[in-house]
């Protein structure tokens, strides 16, 4: 099959496998999922593309548009298993995405326990 030009490219990279998806201007649909590289993440997504485009017929030429999500980033976050991390932000607002202006998804439940911040008070810094 070989596709129109136009084609808009979405990428997903997930702890097990890496989804490419392109789409055409005339909504011609082509998919692949690779395994995940997690010794470089890029790799996946090379390896993808390249199979995507032969089996396909898509140029390089005819990539429009590339977007990028990455669902292992945001499982590294939710699990607590990312990068030790620091903040920086202006002065006076060192506790600003702790304090979420106050807004508490249960607010009439007194048992509520927040969730913990992504970055410690103690690894927040205020400049000026």
């Amino acid at each position: 099959m070989s596709m129109p030009s136009g084609i808009r490219i979405g990428v997903d990279i997930g702890g097990t496998f890496t989804d490419i998806i392109a789409v055409a201007a005339d909504g011609t649909i082509a998919r692949k999922k690779v395994p995940s590289t997690p010794e470089d993440y890029s790799l996946a997504i090379q390896h993808g593309f390249a199979a995507l485009f032969e089996e396909n017929g898509i140029a390089s030429r005819d990539v429009a548009a590339v977007v990028h999500g990455m669902t292992v980033a945001t499982n590294a976050i939710l699990e607590g298993h990312g990068a030790t991390t620091a903040l920086i932000t202006t002065a006076g607002f060192r506790d600003v995405l702790e304090l979420c202006r106050i807004r508490l998804p249960e607010l009439y439940n007194l048992a509520y326990e927040r969730v913990k911040p992504l970055v410690p008070r103690r690894r927040r810094f205020e400049v000026r």
